[in-house]
């Protein structure tokens, strides 16, 4: 699918584009959001969703993915000129969930690398993320098999660790949440 011929889209047009087209705009440019990801990434996505979700059960956050996502909180989607698509996020506001978005910063946010969002993943994301006031960011590498934690103190990410193999990985945003990566990283069939 090509770009919109123009230098600027509003969410609302975006919409106007139909359900097969996603792109995602981050500070005025936009991003083609396919191919669709590789098997591995969605084992990732899968196995790391199961996990939340089965925490969250009977609790007042809401994990979703893939779902837009417009950090600045602007509810007119006319006015909307920057949105995001994340492989996870987890929501404890519910007002900030929206029948097709969120609007305003998730809680967390989980984006799993491929070759064609990596740097976008690691530089851009990472910056708006940080900048918006997600209070917890996870970078997945599928391929390695590794996931970088990042945690929001004074309006900056620290660098939690780099998780690998068979550790256990703390989700800071829940007092009693640890991910097993061996239930992630599981052996392909």
């Amino acid at each position: 699918m090509e770009l919109p011929n123009k230098n600027t889209l509003t969410y609302a047009e975006y919409l106007q584009l139909g359900e097969d087209v996603q792109y995602e705009v981050i500070d005025g440019k936009i991003y083609n959001m396919s191919p669709s990801p590789n098997v591995k990434h969605q084992s990732v996505l899968v196995e790391l969703s199961t996990e939340f979700n089965m925490y969250m059960r009977n609790k007042s956050c809401r994990l979703l993915v893939e779902i837009d996502v417009c950090l600045s909180g602007e509810d007119d989607p006319n006015k909307v000129d920057e949105w995001l698509r994340p492989d996870i996020v987890i929501v404890c506001d519910k007002n900030k969930i929206h029948e097709n978005r969120i609007v305003g910063a998730p809680d967390f946010i989980v984006e799993i690398l491929s070759k064609s969002t990596a740097k976008i993943d690691k530089l851009v994301k990472f910056h708006r993320y940080q900048q918006a006031g997600v209070k917890e960011y996870w970078i997945v590498d599928p391929v390695h098999e590794i996931i970088d934690v990042y945690v929001l103190e004074n309006n900056e990410y620290k660098h939690v660790g780099i998780f690998a193999n068979d550790e256990k990985v703390k989700v800071s945003l829940f007092e009693d949440l640890s991910i097993d990566l061996k239930n992630i990283f599981r052996e392909e069939f």
